[in-house]
């Protein structure tokens, strides 16, 4: 959608710093930036999440709803896992210096930082990134329901992700135990890369 601005007005932006512009910081190897029309109101259809992470970090599983995204790597490395909306197939591609993952719209996706310093630019075809995080799901979904619907005992469920944050954003949390134990989200076979699979589950790590 065209932005209909006056750009006669002085009240028109054209630049913007988006290091003062924080959607979550959780320290500050690991921290998302965020530009959208909100910030510059000259933006059309184009936005952008600028990412920090230190190895082993996770930007949570999540979708966006209203956009695509193109994922590129200023430096250190990453992984972007994508859920194949039609295959449900995970792919998991890794990703260093000047190289890209594309995640199509509406598609359950998350990154994990496989080293150090990794700095990430994720830019939308939409003038604001909206998002639909794993955590909120998994918290704001009533228990019964969740319970009924899966056939779990509710308390064992509430019990399980009492844990969880909303919008926790970047994982682990600090004091995690899995911390010193994290997992490749990844094997190689055959050209493609497939989620490693732990009793049955994709392990997120």
């Amino acid at each position: 959608m065209k932005n209909k601005l006056d750009y006669t007005s002085p009240e028109v932006q054209y630049s913007f710093d988006v290091n003062k512009s924080h959607l979550f910081v959780k320290d500050d190897q690991n921290l998302i930036n965020i530009l959208g029309i909100q910030q510059l109101n000259s933006l059309e259809n184009v936005s952008l999440l600028d990412i920090f992470l230190s190895k082993n970090n996770v930007v949570e599983p999540h979708y966006h709803q209203n956009a695509a995204e193109l994922v590129y790597c200023i430096s250190g490395a990453a992984v972007v896992s994508i859920m194949n909306a039609f295959t449900n197939q995970i792919l998991n591609f890794p990703i260093t210096k000047g190289q890209v993952a594309n995640v199509p719209q509406g598609w359950w996706h998350y990154e994990v930082a496989t080293e150090d310093d990794t700095h990430l630019l994720a830019i939308f075809d939409a003038d604001t990134p909206e998002v639909i995080l794993g955590s909120d799901i998994l918290k704001f979904t009533p228990a019964n329901v969740m319970a009924h619907t899966y056939c779990l005992d509710e308390q064992e469920w509430k019990n399980t992700i009492s844990p969880i944050q909303p919008s926790t954003y970047i994982g682990p949390y600090k004091g995690c135990e899995n911390n010193g134990n994290p997992v490749s989200p990844y094997y190689h076979q055959k050209g493609t890369y497939y989620a490693r699979q732990f009793s049955g589950y994709p392990y997120y790590y």
